[in-house]
Parts: C-alpha cells; sequence; structure tokens
C-alpha cells in the first residue's frame, strides 16, 4: 500500500460509513412512502382505467390529477410555516407527513371500492384527493430531509430517500398489476393503502429534526419586510403579523430567485426547465395503454417495464452521477436528452414492426437509462439553483415551472393517439425534446449551469446587475 493510496481508502470507508448514521436510516422508509402513490395515481391507474374500457382521451385527461405535484408551491409555505393543532405535537414536518399519510391512505381506500366504468367522475375526484395528499407529504418530507443533518450529510440522505423511492414504484407499479392480474383492481389498491403504514409507523418513531434555519431570523433580515411594517405601524398586529408571514413565506422566495439571477437568465432557465422534461412525461401516459394495445399481458407488462424498467433508470442514475462529476451538468444534460429522444424514436419503430418482448424490453432499456442520467443531472442542477434561505419553497417552485406545462401538455396525449396512431404519436413525443437541446446547444456560457455557492446562497453569474 502506497503512502498515497491509504487516504484514498479511508476516505471512501468514511464515505461508506455515513450511511450507517442514525439520521439516513429513516429517509429511505419516507421515500418508501412518497414514492408509494406517485404511480397509483399517474401510469398504474392508467392500466385499470384501460381495462375499464375508459377512452384514450379520458384516460390522458386523467393525467391532470397529477397537477398536485406540479402546484404544490401554492400550499408549501403553509405546510412549511404553520403548526397543525392536535398533531403538532409531534412537531410540524412529523405532523404534516401524519396527516398527509392518513390522507393518502383514505384516498387508496376509496379508490380500491370504486368502480371507473360505472362512476368516473368519483374516481377522478379520489385520485386527485390522493395526488393532494402526496403532494403534501412530499412538501414535508422534502423539509425533513433537508434539516435532517448537516450539509456533508445531504449526499447520504438524499440517496437512501431516491432509493426507497424507487423500491416503492416497483410495489406500486409492478407489484399493484401482479395484484390486479391475479386478484383484480380492488385487491392491488387496498395493498396499497396497507403499505402506507411503511411511512405512518416511521413517522411516529423517528424524532423530529431539527431545523437549521430560523425562520424568524429569516424573516427579520429581509428588507422589504422590515420596510413594509415601518409603513404600515397603523396596522393591527394581526394584520401586520399575516402580511409579515405572507412576504416572507411566499414573496421572498420568488422575487430572490429573479433578483439573484437576473432577469434575462431566470427567463432563459425557466424556458429551459419548462421544456426538458416534456418529452417523457408526454410519453409516458400513453406507455401502459401503448403495451396493453400490442397484446402484452399485465404480467409481462409488470415484469419489463415495471420491474426491470426501474433497474435500468437506477442504471442511469448511477451513470448520471458519474457523467456529472466527469463532465459536468450541461454535457450530462445533453447526453440525457438525446437518448429519452432515441428511445421515442425506437418506440416509434417497435409501434409500426412489434418486435415482439425482445423489441420491447429494448426500448425500455434505452429509454429508462436516458431518463435515469437526464433526472439525474436535471435534479442536481435545479438544486443548485435554490438558495438555502428557502429552499423547499423555491424547489416546489422550480418544479412548478416545469411540472405543469409538462402535464397539461401530458393531459392531450390520449388525443393524439386517436388522431395519429402510435408511430407518429412517439415521433411527435422526440421532437418535444427538441427545444431544450437546440437551447443546451446554443446557451452555452450565458447559461449558469453550474453557479456556484457562497456563504449558504447562489452567486449570481457575471452579468448580474
Amino acid at each position: 500500500m502506497t503512502a498515497e493510496s491509504a487516504p484514498k481508502e479511508r476516505g471512501w470507508r468514511e464515505a461508506i460509513r455515513v450511511y450507517a448514521q442514525p439520521q439516513v436510516r429513516p429517509l429511505l422508509f419516507l421515500g418508501f412512502s412518497s414514492g408509494l402513490p406517485f404511480l397509483l395515481v399517474f401510469g398504474t391507474l392508467s392500466a385499470w382505467l384501460t381495462q375499464a374500457h375508459v377512452s384514450r382521451s379520458m384516460i390522458g385527461y386523467f393525467s391532470w390529477a397529477g397537477l398536485a405535484y406540479s402546484l404544490k408551491y401554492f400550499w408549501a409555505p403553509i405546510v412549511d410555516r404553520a403548526p397543525l393543532p392536535l398533531l403538532g405535537r409531534l412537531g410540524r414536518r412529523r405532523s404534516w407527513m401524519l396527516l398527509a399519510q392518513i390522507g393518502i391512505a383514505a384516498a387508496l381506500v376509496g379508490l380500491a371500492f370504486a368502480d371507473p366504468a360505472s362512476d368516473l367522475r368519483h374516481t377522478a375526484l379520489l385520485a386527485v384527493s390522493l395526488a393532494f395528499a402526496s403532494a403534501t407529504q412530499d412538501i414535508a418530507v422534502d423539509a425533513y430531509r433537508i434539516e435532517a443533518g448537516p450539509s456533508e450529510l445531504q449526499g447520504a440522505l438524499t440517496a437512501a430517500y431516491q432509493v426507497g423511492y424507487r423500491i416503492a414504484m416497483i410495489a406500486a407499479n409492478a407489484g399493484a398489476l401482479f395484484i390486479a392480474g391475479g386478484f383484480g383492481w380492488h385487491a392491488a389498491y387496498l395493498t396499497m393503502a396497507a403499505l402506507v403504514s411503511v411511512g405512518i409507523v416511521t413517522t411516529l418513531l423517528i424524532g423530529e429534526a431539527s431545523a437549521t434555519l430560523d425562520h424568524r431570523l429569516t424573516l427579520a433580515q429581509e428588507q422589504r419586510v422590515v420596510d413594509f411594517l415601518a409603513r404600515n405601524k397603523h396596522w393591527p398586529d394581526w394584520g401586520r403579523y399575516a402580511a409579515e408571514w405572507f412576504i416572507g413565506a411566499v414573496v421572498c422566495p420568488f422575487t430572490d430567485f429573479f433578483e439573484r439571477l437576473g432577469l434575462r437568465n431566470a427567463l432563459s432557465i425557466a424556458a429551459f426547465i419548462a421544456c426538458y422534461r416534456a418529452s417523457d412525461f408526454t410519453m409516458g401516459v400513453m406507455a401502459n395503454p401503448f403495451y396493453l394495445d400490442l397484446g402484452f399481458t399485465l404480467i409481462q407488462i409488470a415484469a419489463v417495464s415495471k420491474v426491470y424498467g426501474v433497474l435500468m433508470t437506477m442504471l442511469g442514475v448511477t451513470v448520471g452521477g458519474v457523467l456529472v462529476a466527469q463532465l459536468g451538468l450541461r454535457r450530462t444534460l445533453l447526453t440525457g436528452i438525446v437518448i429519452v429522444c432515441f428511445a421515442n424514436l425506437y418506440f416509434s419503430v417497435l409501434a409500426r414492426s412489434n418486435a415482439g418482448l425482445a423489441g420491447l424490453i429494448t426500448a425500455i432499456s434505452l429509454d429508462n437509462i436516458g431518463i435515469g442520467i437526464a433526472g439525474t443531472a436535471f435534479v442536481a442542477y435545479l438544486s443548485n439553483l435554490t438558495n438555502p434561505a428557502y429552499t423547499a419553497t423555491q424547489y416546489a417552485l422550480l418544479g412548478l415551472a416545469w411540472s405543469l406545462p409538462c402535464k397539461l401538455l401530458a393531459g392531450f396525449s390520449g388525443r393524439i393517439v386517436d388522431a395519429v396512431g402510435y408511430p407518429l404519436f412517439f415521433v411527435y413525443t422526440a421532437a418535444l425534446s427538441l427545444p431544450a437541446i437546440l437551447l443546451l446547444l446554443r446557451l452555452n456560457r450565458t447559461f449558469p449551469f453550474e453557479p456556484r455557492r457562497t456563504a449558504g446562497a447562489v452567486t449570481p453569474p457575471p452579468n448580474h446587475i
């Protein structure tokens, strides 16, 4: 062993040992709790609706139930700061997590006894309720994860969360499809409701995370809040307090983003964020109906798309992390979206030739690896854009910037398939990648892909005024 290799080995041992920290383990189960409802309101539900003979156009509209994940910015400040009565004894983060988990379980039980073939409106209301409760849980869990440990533990906390999330996706997709294939959809959704207990038990057992940021001090440092209070001393105390809370919790995170990056850069970033995930989101809504229309069984779809596909996504995530370290964010973002674009074109070929199970495996391999690479780089980029003073709220705001237009666009996917057929539909989804690719190629030096952090904030680009 050389003198140079010893420190490296000690570094690797320390890096591995970080996953044994007591703050890290709960994030594995909280990640599972967050990942479980997502596909039950998105992909898995579309398979049930297809078998219930719901039209493809209506299935596309059902994807709009997931808009709650996009719009969570509008109630994120409430979850971030408002205490809950009774449950508030658990702490601010745990109380909101528990309330959301109870709502998720109730919505899943309601869906288990629903019948989309006879009462589609009731099913839609339950799907919206499930998405709202799930998005609320995401806000609370994200805040808990950020506050659960110091900066040197954040990588391990995030990794544990992602592993739990991916395991939940297998359970909610492949597991639900396996159960539905053998025992019916009602049994599948009741089983998923029972699995919510993983998150509930974890929430009850863990301790409340210690916030690293004092919100009162943050508000006091916001000059606009101070100026507002000075100008309105004649207001009653409750009015001044409400205005102080609103400005600090809602207005400041929004204006900080534009002031810190500059209006021109911020608008360019917003355009890029809005179109980067459009391709895979639009294609994803029609994936299960496409597989079923090709003649694949629920068991085959569960095994290939929902188990093998998730494993390929994990592989893509791993490769994406290496590429970010070696090539940087811009090149990794470009690599991921180009792979996704070619994967969509391959799906178009598959729709014409129906190459059987081998063709499906090839298409899913290419698509999920690309999504894993692109998603890893995309999350890293969004994380770099947040100011630590407003991490949860700004991350929800950036999520709104990409998921809202993507999901609105995805809602029309069923109508497009009905109008042009699957082959041209996948050409269309591939073409949705082009705006993001052009932005990546054009905005090379002026586009702040990797803003520097100093003193807990993102340093503005050179042309910031």
